[in-house]
């Protein structure tokens, strides 16, 4: 028997807004209850001295320091452009301001 209950997971898929049929929802609350369990048994090897974290592999910064390069200048950014207003790309608006 499952510790989730199909009502579980349809609370669950509501609060997330994903529309389930019944046999998903049968599935899947099978399948939760043992993602559930398996989050159980690694929590009861976490030791206390093993620092949590976010990746098992260190992770560097692998972006270029910033430096100033010849670039583009207004007038040549904005040539190939179908319309431009005071030095910037003019586009339709799609929102309304209220």
């Amino acid at each position: 028997m499952s510790a989730l209950s199909r009502d579980d997971v349809a609370h669950v898929a509501m609060l997330a807004r994903i529309q389930l049929t019944d046999e998903e929802l049968d599935r899947l609350a099978g399948q939760l209850d043992q993602i559930v369990g398996w989050v159980g048994q690694i929590n009861e090897v976490a030791a206390q001295d093993v620092p949590p974290m976010s990746h098992p592999l260190p992770l560097t910064n692998v972006t270029r320091a910033d430096e100033v390069r010849p670039s583009l200048t207004a007038e040549q950014a904005l040539s190939g452009a179908p319309e431009a207003a005071q030095q910037r790309f003019s586009v339709p608006r799609i929102l309304d301001e209220e």
